[in-house]
Protein backbone atom coordinates (compact mmCIF):
# COMPACT_ATOMS: atom_id res chain seq x y z
CA UNK A 1 0.00 0.00 0.00
CA UNK A 2 1.44 3.38 -1.05
CA UNK A 3 1.96 6.33 1.28
CA UNK A 4 -0.47 9.24 1.04
CA UNK A 5 1.03 12.17 -0.87
CA UNK A 6 0.73 15.50 0.96
CA UNK A 7 0.01 17.15 -2.41
CA UNK A 8 -3.23 15.16 -2.68
CA UNK A 9 -4.89 17.51 -0.23
CA UNK A 10 -7.70 20.02 -0.72
CA UNK A 11 -9.18 22.56 1.70
CA UNK A 12 -12.55 24.25 1.79
CA UNK A 13 -14.00 26.74 4.27
CA UNK A 14 -17.58 27.86 4.84
CA UNK A 15 -19.33 30.10 7.36
CA UNK A 16 -21.50 28.37 9.95
CA UNK A 17 -25.17 29.26 10.55
CA UNK A 18 -24.42 29.08 14.28
CA UNK A 19 -21.37 28.18 16.35
CA UNK A 20 -20.36 24.57 15.70
CA UNK A 21 -23.10 23.94 13.11
CA UNK A 22 -21.21 22.80 10.02
CA UNK A 23 -22.17 24.69 6.87
CA UNK A 24 -22.76 23.20 3.43
CA UNK A 25 -19.55 23.16 1.41
CA UNK A 26 -19.33 23.72 -2.36
CA UNK A 27 -16.50 23.71 -4.90
CA UNK A 28 -16.49 27.51 -4.71
CA UNK A 29 -15.31 27.33 -1.09
CA UNK A 30 -11.96 25.79 -2.04
CA UNK A 31 -8.81 27.64 -0.97
CA UNK A 32 -5.16 27.36 -2.00
CA UNK A 33 -3.65 25.00 0.55
CA UNK A 34 -0.14 25.53 1.85
CA UNK A 35 0.07 24.19 5.40
CA UNK A 36 -2.25 23.28 8.26
CA UNK A 37 -1.56 22.00 11.76
CA UNK A 38 -4.26 20.81 14.15
CA UNK A 39 -3.75 19.79 17.76
CA UNK A 40 -6.46 18.60 20.12
CA UNK A 41 -5.64 18.32 23.79
CA UNK A 42 -7.66 16.83 26.62
CA UNK A 43 -7.62 18.79 29.88
CA UNK A 44 -6.38 16.11 32.25
CA UNK A 45 -6.09 17.15 35.89
CA UNK A 46 -3.62 15.50 38.26
CA UNK A 47 -5.10 12.71 40.33
CA UNK A 48 -4.44 13.26 44.03
CA UNK A 49 -6.07 10.17 45.50
CA UNK A 50 -3.97 7.63 47.43
CA UNK A 51 -3.56 4.85 44.88
CA UNK A 52 -0.85 2.87 46.70
CA UNK A 53 1.38 2.91 43.61
CA UNK A 54 3.53 5.23 41.54
CA UNK A 55 1.87 4.01 38.34
CA UNK A 56 -0.41 6.29 36.35
CA UNK A 57 -3.91 4.79 36.55
CA UNK A 58 -5.45 6.78 33.73
CA UNK A 59 -8.13 9.47 33.50
CA UNK A 60 -11.90 9.30 33.00
CA UNK A 61 -13.41 9.58 29.52
CA UNK A 62 -15.22 12.66 28.20
CA UNK A 63 -12.88 15.27 29.66
CA UNK A 64 -12.88 18.79 28.26
CA UNK A 65 -11.12 19.25 24.92
CA UNK A 66 -9.28 22.18 23.37
CA UNK A 67 -8.46 22.21 19.66
CA UNK A 68 -5.87 24.61 18.23
CA UNK A 69 -5.24 25.11 14.53
CA UNK A 70 -2.93 27.08 12.27
CA UNK A 71 -3.56 27.54 8.56
CA UNK A 72 -1.36 29.16 5.91
CA UNK A 73 -2.80 29.82 2.46
CA UNK A 74 -1.74 31.66 -0.66
CA UNK A 75 -3.57 34.70 -1.97
CA UNK A 76 -5.19 33.85 -5.30
CA UNK A 77 -6.85 35.94 -8.00
CA UNK A 78 -10.37 37.20 -7.21
CA UNK A 79 -12.34 36.57 -10.40
CA UNK A 80 -15.99 36.61 -9.26
CA UNK A 81 -17.07 40.14 -8.17
CA UNK A 82 -20.03 40.10 -5.84
CA UNK A 83 -18.96 36.77 -4.33
CA UNK A 84 -16.40 36.41 -1.53
CA UNK A 85 -13.07 34.76 -2.38
CA UNK A 86 -12.65 31.19 -1.16
CA UNK A 87 -10.86 32.27 2.01
CA UNK A 88 -13.45 35.03 2.63
CA UNK A 89 -15.03 33.18 5.60
CA UNK A 90 -11.64 33.15 7.33
CA UNK A 91 -11.27 36.93 6.95
CA UNK A 92 -14.86 37.41 8.05
CA UNK A 93 -14.17 35.31 11.15
CA UNK A 94 -10.98 37.24 11.88
CA UNK A 95 -12.53 40.72 11.58
CA UNK A 96 -16.22 40.18 12.23
CA UNK A 97 -18.20 42.24 9.72
CA UNK A 98 -20.05 40.83 6.74
CA UNK A 99 -18.19 41.48 3.45
CA UNK A 100 -18.91 44.86 1.86
CA UNK A 101 -19.18 44.58 -1.93
CA UNK A 102 -18.71 47.41 -4.40
CA UNK A 103 -19.74 46.58 -7.94
CA UNK A 104 -17.86 49.43 -9.59
CA UNK A 105 -18.91 52.62 -11.32
CA UNK A 106 -18.06 55.21 -13.95
CA UNK A 107 -15.97 58.33 -13.38
CA UNK A 108 -17.64 61.71 -13.81
CA UNK A 109 -15.94 64.96 -14.89
CA UNK A 110 -13.87 67.01 -12.42
CA UNK A 111 -12.45 63.94 -10.67
CA UNK A 112 -8.89 64.15 -9.37
CA UNK A 113 -6.38 61.52 -8.26
CA UNK A 114 -7.53 62.01 -4.64
CA UNK A 115 -11.25 62.77 -5.09
CA UNK A 116 -13.31 60.53 -7.37
CA UNK A 117 -16.73 61.69 -8.54
CA UNK A 118 -19.12 59.08 -9.93
CA UNK A 119 -21.78 59.49 -12.56
CA UNK A 120 -24.36 58.02 -10.14
CA UNK A 121 -24.68 57.52 -6.34
CA UNK A 122 -21.94 55.09 -5.36
CA UNK A 123 -23.20 53.61 -2.06
CA UNK A 124 -19.69 53.43 -0.61
CA UNK A 125 -18.97 53.71 3.11
CA UNK A 126 -15.93 54.94 4.99
CA UNK A 127 -12.91 52.59 4.76
CA UNK A 128 -14.45 50.70 1.85
CA UNK A 129 -12.12 50.14 -1.12
CA UNK A 130 -12.21 50.99 -4.82
CA UNK A 131 -9.80 50.13 -7.65
CA UNK A 132 -8.65 51.99 -10.75
CA UNK A 133 -6.06 50.94 -13.34
CA UNK A 134 -4.42 48.28 -11.18
CA UNK A 135 -4.43 50.30 -7.93
CA UNK A 136 -6.56 49.97 -4.79
CA UNK A 137 -7.48 52.77 -2.38
CA UNK A 138 -9.77 53.30 0.62
CA UNK A 139 -12.52 55.84 1.20
CA UNK A 140 -11.83 58.38 3.96
CA UNK A 141 -14.60 60.86 3.09
CA UNK A 142 -17.80 60.61 1.13
CA UNK A 143 -20.78 62.44 -0.36
CA UNK A 144 -23.60 60.95 -2.40
CA UNK A 145 -21.63 60.86 -5.65
CA UNK A 146 -17.98 61.44 -4.66
CA UNK A 147 -15.33 59.96 -2.36
CA UNK A 148 -12.06 61.15 -0.84
CA UNK A 149 -9.26 58.58 -0.92
CA UNK A 150 -6.63 57.70 1.69
CA UNK A 151 -3.92 58.25 -0.93
CA UNK A 152 -3.99 59.43 -4.55
CA UNK A 153 -4.14 57.22 -7.60
CA UNK A 154 -1.06 57.36 -9.81
CA UNK A 155 -3.04 58.03 -12.98
CA UNK A 156 -5.39 60.99 -13.47
CA UNK A 157 -8.96 59.61 -13.71
CA UNK A 158 -10.45 59.71 -17.19
CA UNK A 159 -14.10 60.74 -17.53
CA UNK A 160 -16.23 57.71 -18.33
CA UNK A 161 -13.54 55.22 -17.26
CA UNK A 162 -14.50 52.30 -15.03
CA UNK A 163 -13.78 52.07 -11.31
CA UNK A 164 -13.37 48.40 -10.49
CA UNK A 165 -15.23 46.14 -8.01
CA UNK A 166 -13.95 45.28 -4.54
CA UNK A 167 -14.85 43.31 -1.44
CA UNK A 168 -13.90 44.86 1.92
CA UNK A 169 -13.69 43.33 5.40
CA UNK A 170 -13.85 45.51 8.52
CA UNK A 171 -13.84 44.84 12.27
CA UNK A 172 -17.02 44.15 14.24
CA UNK A 173 -17.76 43.44 17.89
CA UNK A 174 -18.84 39.82 17.43
CA UNK A 175 -17.04 37.15 15.40
CA UNK A 176 -18.68 34.44 13.30
CA UNK A 177 -17.36 30.88 13.12
CA UNK A 178 -16.62 28.76 10.08
CA UNK A 179 -16.01 25.12 9.18
CA UNK A 180 -12.70 24.01 7.64
CA UNK A 181 -12.78 20.87 5.48
CA UNK A 182 -9.60 18.84 4.95
CA UNK A 183 -9.98 16.27 2.14
CA UNK A 184 -7.41 13.75 0.90
CA UNK A 185 -6.88 11.29 -1.93
CA UNK A 186 -7.63 8.39 -1.86
CA UNK A 187 -11.16 8.74 -0.52
CA UNK A 188 -10.46 5.80 1.82
CA UNK A 189 -7.92 7.94 3.69
CA UNK A 190 -8.98 9.74 6.87
CA UNK A 191 -10.80 12.94 5.95
CA UNK A 192 -11.02 15.71 8.56
CA UNK A 193 -13.36 18.56 9.41
CA UNK A 194 -12.82 21.36 11.92
CA UNK A 195 -16.13 22.70 13.24
CA UNK A 196 -16.57 25.94 15.11
CA UNK A 197 -13.35 27.57 13.86
CA UNK A 198 -12.58 30.96 15.41
CA UNK A 199 -9.62 33.09 14.28
CA UNK A 200 -7.53 34.41 17.16
CA UNK A 201 -4.66 35.77 15.05
CA UNK A 202 -4.45 36.87 11.42
CA UNK A 203 -1.07 37.89 10.01
CA UNK A 204 0.51 38.64 6.66
CA UNK A 205 3.71 40.18 5.37
CA UNK A 206 4.73 42.64 2.67
CA UNK A 207 7.63 41.88 0.33
CA UNK A 208 7.45 38.09 0.45
CA UNK A 209 7.96 35.84 -2.59
CA UNK A 210 4.23 35.07 -2.70
CA UNK A 211 1.43 36.70 -0.77
CA UNK A 212 0.42 34.43 2.12
CA UNK A 213 -2.12 34.64 4.93
CA UNK A 214 -1.72 32.88 8.26
CA UNK A 215 -4.67 32.15 10.53
CA UNK A 216 -4.32 30.84 14.08
CA UNK A 217 -7.18 30.02 16.35
CA UNK A 218 -9.40 27.49 18.06
CA UNK A 219 -12.09 25.15 16.82
CA UNK A 220 -14.89 23.56 18.75
CA UNK A 221 -13.93 20.05 17.63
CA UNK A 222 -12.05 18.11 14.97
CA UNK A 223 -14.17 15.45 13.26
CA UNK A 224 -12.96 12.67 10.98
CA UNK A 225 -14.47 10.22 8.53
CA UNK A 226 -13.18 7.15 10.36
CA UNK A 227 -14.75 7.80 13.78
CA UNK A 228 -17.65 10.11 12.91
CA UNK A 229 -20.85 9.65 14.91
CA UNK A 230 -24.22 11.11 13.92
CA UNK A 231 -24.85 14.42 15.68
CA UNK A 232 -21.26 15.66 15.63
CA UNK A 233 -21.13 19.13 14.10
CA UNK A 234 -24.95 18.86 13.95
CA UNK A 235 -24.52 16.51 10.98
CA UNK A 236 -26.18 13.19 10.23
CA UNK A 237 -23.25 11.99 8.09
CA UNK A 238 -19.70 13.05 7.36
CA UNK A 239 -19.87 15.45 4.37
CA UNK A 240 -18.62 14.21 1.02
CA UNK A 241 -16.14 16.38 -0.88
CA UNK A 242 -17.75 18.49 -3.63
CA UNK A 243 -17.07 17.64 -7.26
CA UNK A 244 -13.64 19.01 -8.11
CA UNK A 245 -13.62 22.19 -10.15
CA UNK A 246 -10.74 24.29 -11.43
CA UNK A 247 -8.16 24.61 -8.62
CA UNK A 248 -7.21 28.13 -7.42
CA UNK A 249 -3.79 28.17 -9.06
CA UNK A 250 -3.26 31.88 -9.89
CA UNK A 251 -1.25 33.05 -6.89
CA UNK A 252 -0.07 36.62 -6.33
CA UNK A 253 3.54 37.77 -5.97
CA UNK A 254 4.22 39.38 -2.60
CA UNK A 255 6.88 41.91 -3.61
CA UNK A 256 4.76 44.05 -5.95
CA UNK A 257 2.72 46.94 -4.61
CA UNK A 258 2.79 50.32 -2.89
CA UNK A 259 3.14 51.74 0.62
CA UNK A 260 1.67 55.07 1.78
CA UNK A 261 2.63 56.35 5.25
CA UNK A 262 2.59 59.51 7.33
CA UNK A 263 0.43 62.20 8.89
CA UNK A 264 0.06 63.26 5.25
CA UNK A 265 0.01 60.07 3.18
CA UNK A 266 3.28 59.86 1.22
CA UNK A 267 4.40 57.00 -0.97
CA UNK A 268 7.51 55.26 0.38
CA UNK A 269 9.74 53.52 -2.16
CA UNK A 270 12.32 52.56 0.48
CA UNK A 271 10.20 50.00 2.33
CA UNK A 272 11.95 46.64 2.80
CA UNK A 273 9.39 44.81 4.95
CA UNK A 274 6.08 45.18 6.73
CA UNK A 275 4.22 42.73 8.96
CA UNK A 276 0.66 43.17 10.18
CA UNK A 277 -0.96 41.06 12.88
CA UNK A 278 -4.53 41.20 14.15
CA UNK A 279 -5.07 39.55 17.54
CA UNK A 280 -8.62 39.00 18.82
CA UNK A 281 -7.43 37.68 22.22
CA UNK A 282 -10.13 35.01 22.20
CA UNK A 283 -11.43 33.35 25.33
CA UNK A 284 -13.76 30.51 24.38
CA UNK A 285 -16.68 29.52 26.60
CA UNK A 286 -15.16 26.18 27.55
CA UNK A 287 -15.41 25.97 31.34
CA UNK A 288 -19.15 25.63 31.82
CA UNK A 289 -20.70 22.74 33.71
CA UNK A 290 -22.22 19.99 31.60
CA UNK A 291 -20.12 20.42 28.42
CA UNK A 292 -16.89 18.89 27.11
CA UNK A 293 -16.63 21.23 24.08
CA UNK A 294 -16.60 25.06 23.83
CA UNK A 295 -20.05 26.63 23.47
CA UNK A 296 -19.30 30.08 22.02
CA UNK A 297 -16.64 32.56 20.88
CA UNK A 298 -15.78 35.28 23.36
CA UNK A 299 -13.44 37.89 21.77
CA UNK A 300 -11.36 40.20 23.95
CA UNK A 301 -9.66 43.52 23.29
CA UNK A 302 -8.58 43.66 19.65
CA UNK A 303 -4.92 44.42 18.94
CA UNK A 304 -3.66 45.40 15.48
CA UNK A 305 0.13 45.64 15.35
CA UNK A 306 2.45 46.67 12.52
CA UNK A 307 6.19 46.22 12.05
CA UNK A 308 8.00 48.27 9.41
CA UNK A 309 11.48 48.19 7.93
CA UNK A 310 12.65 51.00 5.67
CA UNK A 311 15.91 52.61 4.68
CA UNK A 312 16.78 55.76 6.59
CA UNK A 313 16.98 58.92 4.51
CA UNK A 314 17.19 62.64 5.18
CA UNK A 315 14.15 63.61 3.12
CA UNK A 316 11.15 65.34 4.68
CA UNK A 317 8.77 62.36 4.62
CA UNK A 318 11.22 59.95 6.29
CA UNK A 319 12.27 62.35 9.03
CA UNK A 320 8.58 63.15 9.63
CA UNK A 321 7.99 59.48 10.48
CA UNK A 322 10.73 59.64 13.10
CA UNK A 323 9.29 62.84 14.56
CA UNK A 324 5.82 61.29 14.72
CA UNK A 325 7.24 58.34 16.64
CA UNK A 326 9.07 60.59 19.09
CA UNK A 327 5.99 62.77 19.66
CA UNK A 328 3.52 59.83 19.72
CA UNK A 329 1.55 61.29 16.81
CA UNK A 330 -0.73 58.92 14.88
CA UNK A 331 -0.10 58.37 11.19
CA UNK A 332 -2.08 56.61 8.48
CA UNK A 333 -0.74 53.46 6.83
CA UNK A 334 -2.08 52.18 3.52
CA UNK A 335 -0.64 49.25 1.58
CA UNK A 336 -1.35 47.73 -1.80
CA UNK A 337 -0.13 44.25 -2.71
CA UNK A 338 -0.28 43.20 -6.32
CA UNK A 339 -0.22 45.34 -9.42
CA UNK A 340 -3.20 44.40 -11.59
CA UNK A 341 -6.95 44.28 -11.19
CA UNK A 342 -8.29 41.00 -9.87
CA UNK A 343 -5.04 40.35 -8.00
CA UNK A 344 -5.01 43.23 -5.52
CA UNK A 345 -4.94 43.18 -1.74
CA UNK A 346 -5.21 46.44 0.17
CA UNK A 347 -5.19 47.18 3.86
CA UNK A 348 -5.60 50.53 5.55
CA UNK A 349 -5.07 51.73 9.11
CA UNK A 350 -6.24 55.29 9.61
CA UNK A 351 -4.49 55.88 12.93
CA UNK A 352 -1.29 54.09 13.93
CA UNK A 353 1.07 55.36 16.60
CA UNK A 354 4.58 54.45 15.37
CA UNK A 355 7.16 53.27 17.86
CA UNK A 356 10.57 54.93 17.82
CA UNK A 357 12.61 52.97 15.24
CA UNK A 358 15.64 50.89 15.98
CA UNK A 359 18.70 51.78 13.91
CA UNK A 360 20.10 48.70 12.19
CA UNK A 361 23.54 49.56 10.83
CA UNK A 362 25.03 46.10 10.28
CA UNK A 363 24.73 46.40 6.49
CA UNK A 364 26.01 49.09 4.14
CA UNK A 365 22.76 51.10 4.35
CA UNK A 366 21.04 52.27 7.51
CA UNK A 367 17.77 50.44 8.14
CA UNK A 368 15.05 51.80 10.42
CA UNK A 369 12.90 49.17 12.09
CA UNK A 370 9.58 50.25 13.61
CA UNK A 371 8.49 47.36 15.85
CA UNK A 372 5.08 46.85 17.46
CA UNK A 373 3.31 50.01 16.29
CA UNK A 374 -0.34 49.67 17.32
CA UNK A 375 -3.42 50.83 15.41
CA UNK A 376 -6.15 52.66 17.29
CA UNK A 377 -9.60 54.00 16.54
CA UNK A 378 -12.96 55.15 17.85
CA UNK A 379 -14.78 51.82 17.60
CA UNK A 380 -14.25 48.80 15.33
CA UNK A 381 -12.27 50.87 12.83
CA UNK A 382 -8.60 50.01 13.39
CA UNK A 383 -8.09 48.30 10.03
CA UNK A 384 -9.84 47.53 6.76
CA UNK A 385 -8.78 44.76 4.38
CA UNK A 386 -9.96 44.56 0.78
CA UNK A 387 -9.55 42.56 -2.42
CA UNK A 388 -10.00 43.99 -5.86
Amino acid sequence: MAYISSNNNRWYCQLEPSYGQVGTVTAQNRISALEMTVQQKVSTSIRKDKTGTRTYLGAPANLRKQTNFQVTTYMTAWTTPGISPGYGPMFESALGSVPMFFNGGSIAPNSTTSVITFEAPHGLSLRQAITYMGEIRFVTGTTTTSVVLNSPFTNVPVTGAAVGPTVTYQPATELPSYSLFDYWTPVTAVQRLLSGCAVDQLSFSVNADYQQFQFKGYSQDVLDSSSFAAGEGQLSAFPIEPALGTPPTTIVAGHLGQAWLGTVATQFLTLTSADVMLNNQLDLRNQEFGFTLPQAINPGLRKVLMNLGLYGQDDTATTALYQAARQRLPISAGFQLGSQSGELLGFFMGSVVPEVPQFNDKDTRLLWQFEGSQAQGLGDDEIAIAFG
